[in-house]
């Protein structure tokens, strides 16, 4: 949400140029998110999560999964059955499946055409989910209003390391960059004091349970 505040309304523009004492409003213009129609793809927990937040903002809430989570429907969003229904509808559209065989490149070239013209996409799950090539064509050509992404599916030995003074040498995501209605963040989504708490908090009860042979809740079968 925080990707699609900044994205929509332009913050990161207005907060770098104020620094050079420039109070322009020029560029900034955004759009009320109230009464518009937003997709979440994938209604898991992080999914459902993002259903709950985009109502609060009185949002028309329309979703996409292979299972459907009878949540969706109690809090008053609306399931499609097509995928390109969702993105025909949406003015921003939310990732938030798995990396499977039947996801990967769910955003391609064929489905971008389905998407609503100048609609934003975001994606915090999965890089791969997204095939970027096709997503730089469609910024060129102005089919997308914006993208936000925290995952990038060549991330390996790009994120988490600081590469200041050197020479991105991944083509795509320094084109990427260049566009001045994209974000991209280095895969920090879950990067809160309570989450990485949580996260060792589960991992010492996974391996207590190993250790004393104890039956484990969160096996991968």
């Amino acid at each position: 949400m925080a990707l699609i505040l900044t994205l929509n309304r332009k913050t990161h523009r207005a907060f770098n140029r104020v620094r050079e004492n420039n109070f322009s409003l020029t560029g900034l213009l955004g759009h009320t998110l109230h009464g518009k129609t937003a997709g979440v793809v994938g209604t898991g927990k992080i999914g459902m999560c993002m259903v709950r937040i985009l109502l609060g903002f009185g949002m028309k809430v329309l979703a996409y999964d292979v299972i459907h989570n009878p949540e969706v429907d109690a809090l008053g969003g609306t399931y499609c059955n097509d995928f390109h229904e969702l993105l025909s509808q949406s003015h921003i559209v939310s990732l938030h499946a798995p990396l499977l065989e039947s996801t990967k490149y769910m955003i391609n070239s064929e489905s971008i055409k389905s998407m609503r013209p100048g609609s934003l996409l975001v994606n915090t799950s999965r890089g791969g989910l997204v095939e970027h090539k096709a997503i730089i064509e469609a910024l060129k050509m102005k089919k997308l209003g914006g993208l936000a992404i925290d995952v990038y599916e060549n991330e390996e030995g790009l994120f988490f390391k600081n590469h200041e003074g050197e020479i991105v040498e991944d083509d795509v995501i320094a084109r990427l960059m260049s566009f001045p209605n994209v974000l991209v963040t280095g895969h920090q989504a879950f990067f809160t004091v309570e989450s990485l708490r949580e996260i060792a908090s589960i991992t010492m009860d996974n391996l207590t349970c190993f250790v004393e042979g104890k039956e484990c809740k969160n096996v991968v079968l």
